[in-house]
């Protein structure tokens, strides 16, 4: 099958029977010409560069620090008093996407209770700051909404609400992260919200709902979703970013269509 995007392994969630590294050949065994990943700090960047050389594979995107999970933490960019902080983990993550050539950063928000106006003037404040600093390096920046269901107390929880603050913010580097899972559990009506945002629309993931495994499962018509990117021309990047019933392996049945060259 023909199609214009790249079908890219989190291999932050995928192939997590082995070392974080060794994944990235995992992936491109499994047929994967690209991958992404949550937070990767705790493995070498240069390690993580020299597999992705080995094996001819890219990756397109992480995640900026979770913080200190023990805390609650979830990001810093919306929370309020701690831009010294935000400013010192969004230059760690740009240093590793720098090494091993990632173009997108997902910027975590952070626990907040919601958009009160302190989390607003934070994210406004860190995003100026941070999207000059990532245009500078040639990186797109993604704020992603996270379902009120498994994130409840995010800053941000629909796309709807990221696009408006993406107008507010107005840089152009800086786009909605189109996560299939989030977005059909907090707003559904996926095609029409897809066509609606589509000028901002910087990253696409998919996984099942409501359990959040491999796509061919579940109440979204992932088929649906892929073949109106497709007929769009998207020559980004989807990530699947799931939880795998079993092996990784086991699973990929689903998207060996959207593997072949």
């Amino acid at each position: 099958m023909r199609h214009t995007f790249t079908l890219t392994a989190n291999i932050s969630m995928l192939f997590t029977d082995l070392p974080f590294a060794a994944r990235i050949g995992a992936a491109a065994a499994a047929g994967f010409r690209a991958v992404e990943c949550q937070f990767p700090y705790a493995t070498a960047a240069s390690d993580v560069a020299a597999e992705l050389a080995r094996h001819d594979l890219i990756m397109n995107g992480l995640n900026t620090p979770q913080g200190d999970p023990a805390k609650g933490e979830f990001g810093m960019a919306a929370k309020p008093g701690m831009q010294s902080r935000f400013r010192e983990e969004f230059e760690q993550a740009l240093a590793y996407a720098g090494t091993v050539g990632a173009q997108m950063i997902h910027v975590m928000s952070g626990m907040t209770g919601g958009q009160t106006k302190e989390a607003q003037d934070a994210f406004f404040e860190n995003f100026a700051w941070a999207s000059a600093k990532a245009r500078t390096a040639g990186v797109t920046l993604l704020i992603e909404p996270l379902n009120a269901v498994d994130r409840p107390g995010y800053f941000v929880s629909r796309s709807d609400d990221v696009v408006a603050l993406l107008n507010e913010l107005g840089c152009d580097n800086v786009k909605l992260l189109f996560d299939v899972y989030h977005i059909q559990i907090m707003e559904g009506d996926l095609l029409r919200r897809l066509d609606r945002h589509w000028p901002h629309v910087g990253h696409v993931q998919l996984a099942s709902v409501p359990r959040r495994h491999e796509p061919d499962e579940g109440e979204v018509a992932f088929g649906a979703i892929l073949n109106e990117l497709n007929a769009r021309g998207y020559a980004g990047f989807v990530g699947a970013e799931y939880n795998p019933r079993s092996k990784t392996q086991d699973g990929l049945g689903w998207a060996a269509p959207w593997l072949a060259p």
